[in-house]
């Protein structure tokens, strides 16, 4: 009895035949050992979570797809739940779902694409921008001390804006502003700030410049990323301080600035000193003025009185009437430089008292400047006060003079005879005949020859 061709070779031992199972398992290792873990880019399509937590949906681009999973314990890490449409970066491991035979990717990590390719480039731009020293401490500038103005590049509509302006009238009311208004935000924002760094750069009237918006995703921080815009920031002739987003927030024209505050309020602390920290040191300032002019009287009220003693005892009363005069004349330079301080002081304090009207009441400028009118009466009847007083004690020491001088012995008629060009005659017998003297009279000189002597 002969048997069917193909029943006799079914029947032959040395075929391995696989059952389905067998060949999706088989399947499934082969795959995931031979492509391991990997990235992949696409777009989200047929998006779906189930009651157990796990996402399934599907990768895809123009001409093909492929089905993927994400367990509940590996999603719960993810930032963000992706959607339709949505173009994402994940890493994979390639597998097979046994039941039906079908391949597909089991994803453990997920990243928004979009997101992924802007820090991307951002680090690249960095690491370029850097390299060339555009972000090197050594080249940025200080800023000033006290601007007379500060230019605001922002929205105009913005909170930046108003929380820089709420922080200088706050700390500082009397410096002025300059807003260069621009779009903070969207295609043509970096374009426009470049602009106005550029018009603010000409113009060159403003001593430092903010650059500064709220905060926001990266996407919307995205302008300040501008290879331009970091170019114009550090070619600016003016320096540039950023408040852009919050402290968190970094971007390209924070490592070109001179200086980057965490946020726009800070920025504006940083640009102007607090106004009440400077009256606290215009009133410390005032108070050592104060403290100098009474020590110099006190040196001047000594040397005065040392040179008093001096002229009593080695000048005669011509010496005294110099010195007299030079006492007027030290009390008109005093009086006139105690005035002309107190003007300069006084006018200060004017100048201060608009700058600070925002911030000092009324009623305490009026006090200061009552008290300041009380002090200098006080200050120029004391010293007149003094003066008189010394030069009623210099009269009699003038008069007492005068009248022990030899010059008031010569007024009586006598006279002072010394050889010409030698000493006093004392002895008669010290002139022999034709001796030339000298006699000094109370008023003049005589010249003569000795004829005879006694």
């Amino acid at each position: 009895m002969e048997m069917p061709e193909n029943a006799s070779t079914s029947m032959r031992p040395d075929r391995d035949i696989y059952s389905v199972s067998r060949l999706n398992r088989e399947v499934r290792v082969l795959l995931e050992r031979g492509f391991g873990s990997l990235w992949l880019e696409a777009e989200i399509s047929n998006f779906a979570r189930p009651s157990s937590g796990h996402w399934y949906f599907s990768l895809k681009d123009a001409s093909a797809q492929v089905r993927c999973a994400m367990f509940r314990q590996r999603n719960m890490l993810s930032a963000f739940t992706p959607r339709d449409g949505q173009k994402v970066l994940v890493r994979a491991r390639i597998g097979l779902y046994e039941p039906r035979g079908e391949y597909q990717l089991i994803v453990d990590h997920m990243e928004d694409a979009g997101l992924g390719a802007l820090k991307r480039q951002f680090e690249e731009l960095s690491a370029k921008l850097n390299q060339e020293g555009l972000f090197a401490t050594e080249r940025k500038r200080p800023l000033p001390g006290l601007p007379r103005r500060i230019g605001v590049i922002t929205s105009p509509t913005g909170a930046a804006v108003r929380d820089i302006l709420h922080v200088l009238a706050r700390r500082f009311p009397a410096v002025a502003v300059l807003i260069y208004p621009v779009p903070v935000q969207g295609a043509q924002a970096a374009a426009e700030i470049v602009a106005a760094l550029e018009l603010a750069g000409r113009r060159a009237d403003c001593d430092v410049l903010i650059l500064a918006r709220g905060g926001g995703s990266l996407e919307d921080l995205w302008a300040f990323n501008d290879e331009r815009l970091a170019r114009a920031i550090v070619a600016s002739p003016i320096p540039v301080i950023t408040g852009i987003g919050h402290e968190v927030d970094f971007t390209i024209a924070d490592f070109a600035a001179d200086v980057r505050a965490p946020t726009p309020s800070a920025a504006a602390e940083l640009v102007v000193p607090d106004a009440e920290e400077w009256l606290n040191a215009f009133r410390q300032l005032g108070a050592r003025l104060s403290r100098a002019l009474r020590r110099r009287l006190a040196e001047h009220r000594e040397r005065l009185g040392w040179l008093m003693g001096r002229a009593a005892l080695v000048s005669p009363a011509a010496r005294l009437g110099a010195q007299a005069q030079r006492l007027d004349e030290l009390e008109q330079s005093l009086v006139r430089a105690v005035r002309r301080r107190l003007q300069e002081r006084r006018e200060r304090l004017r100048w201060l008292t608009g700058r600070a009207a925002q911030v000092s009441p009324a009623a305490r400028l009026t006090q200061q400047m009552s008290r300041l009118e009380n002090l200098e009466l006080r200050l120029t009847r004391a010293w007149r006060q003094s003066l008189n007083s010394r030069r009623e004690r210099l009269l009699p020491l003038i008069r007492t003079l005068n009248a022990v001088s030899p010059l008031a012995t010569l007024e009586r008629g006598y006279a002072i005879v010394s050889v010409a060009g030698g000493d006093i005659l004392r002895d008669a017998a010290n002139a022999k005949p034709g001796t030339v003297i000298e006699a000094r009279l109370a008023h003049g000189w005589i010249r003569a020859k000795v004829e005879a002597q006694s």
